[in-house]
């Protein structure tokens, strides 16, 4: 890759990020769990206990972007075992269209959100600025875990069997319906589909806490990972880069959301490369997941199993319809397309 060459919306490149992270980042006896592509947190020593933190900005416009802030960090401290705490956020405003409504809005979203987790806010900072033409929030999410409760998107090992807890594309379901609502009016849509694919913020909801939690609790989870911008294919990449392994999608078996689904054909869009917070992928030997999947039941949380860890040889691959083709990994998620 040259130095000149310009990049895309979206994510690095997973390989050029390792670079950068192999090249300007330290080691220290007390991290635990360090920059690494594919890990969402680091875990810090503080003796009887790790110390799990967690960042990640809120880009995407949304009239909801506190609410998604909170939930999105929420789900990665919630990923690695650990339970979130303590939040601080940069809340950066747009020059010339900021309004104290709007901030109060924010404000309040952060507050409902943790309130719900049982986080506190602790701290941060709020700015308007120029260049923007939206709302940006960067949360930094604390949390705590005991050390033999750690889990690692690095985890996954050959032989285990990869569980999608809920469905996709949860997130990128919401978002289209919020951000294009009169565009999806004029296609035809009723406003009943329009509010049940919106309210998909909440319903299924993109907290994933919860569903982490009886992961957790059930014990003997190899790894666990978010799938969140790229979608759940880019989720799966990263997982078996994490790991240093290679992975067998089987995408006949993956639960695509109906109004997710009819929303990413609208549009043409890949639901395997669309926005998919709200989803859980869980890693564990074949049966401790047959037992997962027993207990989600019973909490009528929808589970599925729709993969295999595989050597690393053997890649990443996809198989749909009995047919086998490499799994595309979505640098750029798929509705950046649309906005």
């Amino acid at each position: 890759m040259a130095l000149d060459d310009v990049f895309a919306t979206g994510k690095l490149p997973l390989e050029f990020l390792q670079g950068l992270l192999a090249q300007y980042t330290s080691s220290d006896p007390r991290l635990i769990t360090g920059p690494r592509v594919g890990e969402d947190v680091a875990a810090i020593d503080m003796g009887d206990r790790y110390m799990v933190i967690k960042t990640d900005p809120i880009t995407f416009a949304t009239d909801q972007i506190g609410w998604y802030a909170v939930n999105v960090n929420a789900n990665d401290i919630a990923t690695s075992g650990a339970r979130p705490l303590w939040m601080l956020n940069t809340i950066l405003l747009p020059a010339h269209k900021t309004t104290p409504a709007l901030v109060e809005s924010i404000f309040a979203q952060l507050h409902d959100a943790c309130s719900k987790l049982g986080i506190v806010l602790v701290g941060g900072h709020t700015e308007v600025t120029w260049g923007l033409d939206r709302p940006i929030v960067v949360g930094v999410l604390v949390g705590e875990v005991e050390k033999d409760k750690l889990i690692t998107t690095a985890g996954a090992q050959v032989g285990d069997q990869v569980l999608l807890v809920r469905g996709i594309p949860i997130e990128a379901t919401a978002l289209i319906a919020h951000e294009k609502v009169d565009d999806l009016r004029q296609r035809g849509y009723g406003e009943e589909f329009i509010r049940k694919a919106q309210n998909y913020l909440y319903d299924p909801g993109i907290s994933v806490v919860a569903a982490a939690r009886l992961a957790v609790e059930h014990g003997r989870v190899h790894a666990m990972h978010d799938p969140t911008e790229g979608g759940l294919a880019t989720g799966l990449h990263e997982l078996a880069f994490a790991a240093g392994t290679g992975l067998c999608l089987d995408v006949d078996s993956v639960p695509i959301l109906e109004e997710g689904r009819r929303l990413c054909a609208e549009y043409g869009l890949d639901p395997l490369g669309a926005i998919a917070s709200g989803s859980l992928l869980v890693v564990a030997a074949p049966q401790q997941a047959a037992s997962l999947l027993e207990s989600y039941a019973r909490q009528g949380i929808p589970c599925a199993r729709i993969g295999e860890i595989i050597p690393a040889e053997a890649g990443v691959y996809a198989v749909q319809g009995g047919v086998r083709r490499s799994l595309p990994r979505y640098d750029k998620d798929e509705i950046s397309r649309i906005f």
